[in-house]
This record gives C-alpha cells, sequence and structure tokens, in this order.
C-alpha cells in the first residue's frame, strides 16, 4: 500500500486550487480524479453536441425523492464542472455572511466575515484570471485592490442595453470573467471571444479552469502525482474511528488501497457527501464524521431560470456573457427582501433554442429567434433546509429536493421583464433552459453546495472552520459542501477562495512535521 503525506480526491474549483496551492510544499501529494482529461475535439464547440446530447455529462443516473431517474447535469473531467462552466467570477457580498431576513426564511449566518476571505478572494482572482473593474456594483464588498485584469468590453448590442439601464437609473456592470483575454493585442490574445465559452469545453484553453489554471502547471513537481479514472469508492478508518488509516480506489476495475497522512475531500457538494456516507463504520454508523446527522443536508443549488428575451433588433453578439446587475439583490423599496441577480448569457444559437421550441417550429424560425435574442440568466438564493439532502441506497445518489424562497426570485424575473420592455424594443420572453431540463430542474446542479456546513459546533456542523470534520482528525472537505448559505451570485470563486484559505492552514500543518 502506497503511502503519501497528503491525497485530493477531485480536481475542480476545490481540489484542484488546492493542489495549486500546495505543490510547492515538497510533500508527496496524490491527486486522484475519477474521470480522464477532457478531449480537445470539434465537438467542444459543438452546441447539438454539448447541451442537446449532453457530450460531457456523466451518464450516471440518481434518483429524485419520488423515486424517478435523475440524470445530472455534472461532469467528471480533470478540472471538475470548471470545464464547462461560464467562468462567472463572483465574491460573495459582505452581508451574505451574515444572517438576513428573507421573505422565505432565514440564511444563516457564517461562523467567519467576508473580511477573512477577503485576501484570498484577491488570490483566486489573479489565480483565475479575472477580468473586473471595482467601484460601479452597488453592492460590491470592500476590496484592498482592483482586479489585475481590465474588464471584458460589451459588444455593441449589449452597450446598448447597458447605456438604456443607465439612463433609466440602473447600475448595472461588467460582469468579472475568469478569461485570457488581452483586448489590447488580440492578435496573441489566448481568448477570441467567440460565441463557444458559457457551458461548452474550451478547446484553445482560453477560459480560466481548475485544470488549465491549476492543475497542469502542478504536474512539472516531481512530488505531484495524479491518477486519472481513479474512483474513491470508501474512506477506511483506523480501529477507533478518530482518523482515515487509508482509502479504497477502484483503478481500472481493480480495487486499490494508498494511504496519507492527510485526505482531502474534494468531489463537488454532492459526491462528497455521498462519500462520507458511504463509508460508513462501526465507529460512525450514520456516515464518516456524520455524528451531528448533517451530511447530506442542507444541499443548496441556487434558484436559476434561465430566459430568451427576442427583440425585434438583431443581436450579433458573439461574446455576450458581460454585464450583470445586482439593483435587487438586497430588494427594492416595496419588497424589503432580497430577490436575485441577474446577468447575461453566453449568446445561444437555434440548436440551444430548439428544446424549448414546440416540436413543430421550422428551423429558419428557430435561427431567427436565435439571432434576435437576448438571453439572460437570475440566481436567487434558496435557503438551507434538513429535509433538502443527498442520500444514498443500496449504492445509488438519492438528492430530495424542495424548492423554497421564490416569492423574490420571481418578482424579480419579471421586473426585469418589465424595465426591459420599457427601455428596449419590445421584447417576448420564453424559458430557456440552457443548463437545466425541463423534465428535471433539479438536474442543473452546478451551484450545489451546503452538505457539509462548516461551523464551530460539532453538534450542528460537519467541519471547523479549517474545513476539517469535527470527528476525524486528518480528514478535510475543500469544495462548496462547507457553505452554510449560497447567497444568489454564482459559488465557484468562493470555492476557490476557501481551498487558499484552508491551503495556508495545510501548509503550516505540513510544515511543522
Amino acid at each position: 500500500m502506497e503511502k503519501y503525506d497528503l491525497i485530493i480526491i477531485g480536481t475542480g474549483a476545490g481540489g484542484g486550487t488546492l493542489l495549486y496551492k500546495l505543490k510547492d510544499t515538497g510533500k508527496r501529494i496524490l491527486v486522484l480524479e475519477r474521470g480522464g482529461f477532457l478531449p480537445r475535439e470539434k465537438a467542444n464547440w459543438d452546441s447539438k453536441a454539448v447541451f442537446q446530447d449532453e457530450r460531457y455529462h456523466t451518464k450516471e443516473v440518481w434518483k429524485t425523492k419520488e423515486g424517478k431517474d435523475l440524470h445530472p447535469g455534472t461532469g467528471y473531467w480533470v478540472g471538475g464542472n470548471t470545464k464547462v462552466y461560464g467562468a462567472a467570477e463572483f465574491r460573495l457580498r459582505e452581508r451574505d455572511f451574515e444572517e438576513i431576513q428573507h421573505e422565505g426564511g432565514v440564511s444563516p449566518a457564517w461562523p467567519l466575515s467576508y473580511a477573512d476571505y477577503e485576501p484570498f478572494y484577491t488570490e483566486a482572482e489573479k489565480l483565475y484570471h479575472v477580468h473586473g473593474k471595482m467601484g460601479i456594483d452597488p453592492t460590491e464588498p470592500f476590496r484592498t485592490e482592483d482586479y489585475s485584469y481590465p474588464p471584458v468590453s460589451h459588444e455593441p448590442r449589449i452597450q446598448e442595453l447597458h447605456d438604456a439601464l443607465i439612463k433609466d437609473g440602473h447600475q448595472p456592470f461588467n460582469m468579472p470573467i475568469a478569461v485570457k483575454l488581452n483586448e489590447a493585442d488580440m492578435l496573441n490574445s489566448p481568448c477570441i471571444r467567440c460565441s463557444t465559452c458559457d457551458g461548452y469545453p474550451c478547446m484553445i484553453h482560453a477560459k480560466s479552469d481548475a485544470d488549465i489554471n491549476c492543475v497542469r502547471p502542478s504536474l512539472g513537481n516531481d512530488n505531484i502525482t495524479l491518477l486519472i479514472n481513479a474512483k474513491v469508492e470508501r474512506l477506511i478508518t483506523s480501529a477507533d474511528g478518530k482518523s482515515v488509516d487509508h482509502i479504497e480506489v477502484t483503478v481500472k476495475d481493480e480495487l486499490v488501497k494508498f494511504k496519507a497522512a492527510i485526505i482531502v475531500v474534494a468531489c463537488g457538494a454532492i459526491n462528497s457527501a455521498a462519500l462520507l456516507l458511504k463509508s460508513a463504520n462501526e465507529q460512525h454508523p450514520n456516515g464518516l464524521a456524520n455524528g451531528s446527522d448533517q451530511v447530506g443536508r442542507n444541499f443548496m443549488k441556487h434558484n436559476s431560470a434561465a430566459m430568451l428575451g427576442i427583440s425585434l433588433k438583431e443581436n450579433p453578439t458573439s461574446f455576450q456573457k458581460t454585464l450583470a446587475c445586482n439593483d435587487y439583490y438586497f430588494g427594492d423599496k416595496d419588497f424589503p427582501y432580497p430577490m436575485s441577480h441577474v446577468q447575461l448569457l453566453g449568446k445561444s444559437d437555434k440548436q440551444q433554442v430548439a428544446p424549448d421550441a414546440p416540436f413543430f417550429t421550422p428551423g429558419v424560425l428557430l435561427n431567427e429567434m436565435a439571432t434576435h435574442s437576448v438571453d439572460w440568466w437570475f440566481t436567487g438564493e434558496d435557503l438551507p433546509t434538513p429535509e433538502n439532502r443527498v442520500e444514498v441506497i443500496n449504492g445509488q445518489i438519492h438528492l430530495d429536493y424542495t424548492e423554497n424562497n421564490m416569492k423574490g426570485f420571481n418578482r424579480l424575473i419579471d421586473t426585469w421583464k418589465d424595465i426591459l420592455a420599457k427601455i428596449d424594443t419590445k421584447h417576448v420572453f420564453i424559458p430557456h433552459g440552457i443548463y437545466l431540463s425541463k423534465d428535471i430542474p433539479l438536474a442543473g446542479v452546478a451551484h450545489q453546495v451546503g452538505t457539509a456546513k462548516f461551523g464551530n459546533d460539532p453538534a450542528t456542523s460537519v467541519l471547523d472552520t479549517n474545513c476539517k470534520t469535527h470527528e476525524v482528525d486528518n480528514l478535510y472537505v475543500v469544495d462548496g459542501s462547507f457553505f452554510p448559505s449560497i447567497g444568489a451570485v454564482n459559488p465557484s470563486l468562493t470555492i476557490m477562495a476557501n481551498a487558499l484559505r484552508v491551503g495556508d492552514h495545510l501548509i503550516e500543518k505540513l510544515n511543522s512535521w
């Protein structure tokens, strides 16, 4: 049984970022990824292959609480879901770390404050080449410095909308985007501002993801070993249950065992919870580190909707994901509760529109719809509840989830429709599910968090503030599982910043040996 100093299970926003942080420690680190490297192929930029055929999503089947099959919109690749994310990198607002009263209930306070995360947000933005501009978003938390990369400019149609929103009294801003773009020298810019970014793999590796920015730069170090197509089955504890003794991994249909002084689980909030639950033993009968009965509970994924706004004006925009607005993030004068966040999606084409159109819609009309559309994404905060949970039954993941806190979210969508109808040529809106299945919206789990929340009380939380499990001394969980609440912006930057923060703790621990 081969032994390492540290094992990281998963290579996404949490695991990949942590690996990069620890790569120069000189310690022997084994990184395990259940998938392989996402292939560079023409299908990377094929809308039908990506969205209709779900070429880069797992074929694994989960179950809903009603016992129905669930085909999750997630993939197992080096880099995790960052391989196909939209690369929108937002900081949570300062108030998101505090207790907030919503119309539908209470969003709980975090055990740490925004100030604890601020330097790691800055570090993550630099690592992932995030472009932006401070001082425009009215809800923006304080920053010790501006972005290192300039904001991504709007193309003419989007600039027109931006200016109209300003004139109407709103405060839109350039979305923080993680791409390797140099608009001052497009001839040599890795990013070419194409229309196949949001939701697609980047064929030219110009999107900043955990694979390209963190994992591959780490592999040149002799102390780093990456094992792909390696699925971790169980974590096996010592006889007293106080530490992980070794892990069991399936590699090429063979069960292999590895040992390490420190084990880091970073499989994504759903699969990390499932792994802890599957690792139940005599000392941990309800699942590893689950004396609080909180493992798998408090699952959150955002209240999300994508809307296609079709106007009389053509929209020749290629790289559309450049504008966002938080004017209603914490409500408005008539609704004193948080509502939602709004941002642009990548530009859709007729292959993306087709699943939401009546089956008899002719192709030429689909094309007209796509060329005249502006694509919007709305994100609202769903609240943590113990009943929304991950379970493992007979070895299969079951995801029990009931929507909550929808009133403010739906209010923003209606408000935004009215705003666009006023400032722009008459719009018609239709539901547009780029990421979510129409039959099973729960399949859209890109923003999964909350299944092993951190806190100071072992009776009500799974992890301590360093993301070490309260009950198992050498076991950490470093992905979105730790979130006590989700806020209403994309969670990826917070996962990355937290991985860098935990990385500092682990470096100190490793250096003490």
